[in-house]
């Protein structure tokens, strides 16, 4: 059960991370529904989820509204940092199938505490298309807190015209609340609001459905959003934000394919009016363990830290989001956000910090797949990849200078030979993989020489080994392999043709290209065996990586 996992949103208040979202049993917009909040320090490590608005239970008296099936939540707003230092934690009761409009109740709000506490909840907005109010509804309206901070909080959440925009998906305002003109849910409405301040003063307001609007006069009021013909997107929600460097981000998933939002990537601006290099942030789409209604394959309803909500160290971007509606992810991009790297690489990972980040490299580290610097006896650091997943891998990617000629070493040690695996690739732009080496399952080191598979030699466990390849990547080339000294392969034709490389792929499981567009997002398919479960854990340690254009 609780396998329906979604729309986090993410804040940092008094020097921690602090990450809510939505929880139901196994589909989308079906009761019982309850949303979580889990806290971390530094973005990496984090709590256990906590329940902190409970499923809704009405008082006694008061029935179900005509139709519905239950209660839900759906909120599109997790925090809101106020004026005074308070920070409130916020959520949206509604009635399942549809808790927008009739079907809503209202928002409530509760404060987190420093020494990780929460208040009791209240409301603090009844929808404006129903008739709920204090009297048949489970919880006390805000004005009855005796904590006057508190309700100064709130005051300042409700008079907050940009922040409260919002609330608007789910209650329309029919009392004038949000000053505007909100549409109606639906494909073409705007829906899932967030913005952004322009150099010139200007807030760009972005919603779902390549959607955008702006204000003149500092969010009073906003055009009427339009559909931008340049931005490719569905019902995935966008983000923009500025950053950190003066610069400007935009995150979404570039697809029409609703049931399929993948890859999740990020464009970027100077001015946040003119934005290009589309790059990936999260490209991976692992198996969908528990089917789900509306459980749309891929990352996505990505969220960073609205303005307000805190600014943690350092010069990165902080994003969060659902892969497959079923798995909450954490993204730190680091500034200036960069796709091309110049010159030589030689990373021996000495000055990294134990368990910390792995600077200049693309990491892909999961609950059950941690990617991180790791120290043997000796006190050499490394990559350390393990993974005790039986359906997705930990991953760590360098972009090395592009080109068509390419020596790379590099070392490897395992901690078993009998267990798990790791997968070599030398890729393209494109993620094209040209050059593909293993160490298996079966304690053979194994390489392609175009279709064929070719075994290289045994290897042992806590042993290193020393790897130079050499390619030609060009249309008709061909690569060779070197260990500890030894050429093992030569002239080996190239898995794909390329016209030239620029990654090394590290990855500790076999390379997938399901789901695919064709995949039927509502197909019902059987739990994946043993999802919940871990295996027998597999560690490997990747050294004293250099790359280097012949």
């Amino acid at each position: 059960g609780w396998t329906y996992n979604h729309a986090p949103t993410l804040a940092y208040w008094n020097d921690r991370f602090y990450l809510e979202y939505l929880s139901n049993p196994q589909d989308e917009h079906i009761e019982p529904g309850h949303t979580l909040l889990a806290t971390s320090d530094d973005g990496l490590t984090w709590s256990q989820p906590m329940v902190v608005f409970p499923h809704y239970e009405p008082p006694k008296g008061v029935e179900l509204a005509k139709g519905a099936r239950g209660y839900m939540m759906h909120q599109r707003m997790g925090f809101f940092t106020a004026p005074n230092g308070r920070l409130l934690l916020l959520a949206f009761y509604g009635h399942a199938e549809d808790p927008f409009e009739k079907g809503g109740i209202g928002r409530v709000v509760r404060e987190a505490y420093k020494d990780g506490s929460f208040g009791p909840i209240y409301f603090i907005r009844y929808t404006s298309h129903a008739d709920w109010n204090a009297t048949n509804t489970s919880y006390p309206f805000y004005t009855d807190s005796e904590d006057a901070g508190f309700k100064e909080a709130c005051e300042a959440m409700l008079n907050d015209k940009l922040k409260r925009r919002q609330w608007m998906d789910e209650d329309r305002g029919l009392d004038g609340f949000f000053d505007g003109k909100p549409g109606s849910p639906g494909e073409d409405a705007p829906e899932a609001f967030n913005y952004y301040y322009r150099p010139d003063g200007v807030i760009v307001g972005l919603y779902k459905w390549s959607h955008a609007a702006l204000s003149f006069d500092g969010g009073d009021t906003f055009s009427d959003p339009v559909k931008l013909s340049t931005f490719t997107m569905a019902g995935g929600k966008q983000w923009g934000q500025k950053t950190d460097d003066g610069r400007y981000a935009i995150l979404y998933n570039p697809t029409v394919h609703n049931e399929h939002r993948y890859p999740l990537i990020v464009i970027s601006s100077d001015d946040g009016v003119m934005y290009d290099d589309m790059l990936l942030v999260h490209c991976e789409v692992p198996p969908r363990r528990f089917f789900g209604r509306w459980k749309d394959y891929g990352p996505c309803y990505v969220r960073g830290i609205m303005e307000g909500n805190g600014n943690p160290p350092g010069e990165d971007m902080w994003v969060t989001y659902s892969v497959n509606k079923e798995d909450i992810w954490v993204s730190r991009v680091p500034l200036p956000i960069r796709y091309a790297v110049e010159g030589d690489v030689e990373d021996d990972f000495e000055a990294m910090e134990p368990g910390g980040i792995i600077s200049d490299w693309n990491i892909y580290s999961g609950q059950w797949t941690p990617a991180d610097i790791g120290v043997d006896d000796a006190g050499n650091h490394s990559i350390r990849l393990q993974d005790r997943d039986p359906y997705d891998y930990a991953r760590a990617v360098r972009i090395v200078q592009e080109g068509t000629a390419l020596k790379a070493s590099f070392r490897v040690s395992t901690a078993q030979t009998d267990n798990g695996l790791l997968e070599i690739d030398v890729m393209d732009r494109f993620g094209s993989r040209p050059v593909r080496l293993r160490f298996d399952v079966d304690g053979q080191i194994k390489a392609l020489d175009g279709a064929e598979e070719k075994v290289l030699q045994a290897y042992e466990a806590d042993t290193w080994y020393d790897i130079v390849l050499e390619v030609d990547a060009t249309p008709y080339g061909l690569y060779s392999v070197m260990i500890n000294g030894e050429k093992v392969l030569e002239d080996a034709q190239l898995a794909e043709a390329v016209k030239s490389v620029e990654r090394l792929s590290f990855r500790t499981g076999p390379f997938r290209d399901l789901p695919k567009r064709e995949t039927d997002n509502e197909k019902p398919h059987k739990p994946l065996k043993g999802g919940d479960d871990p295996v027998a854990s597999a560690t490997f340690y990747v050294d004293d990586v250099v790359a280097m254009r012949k």
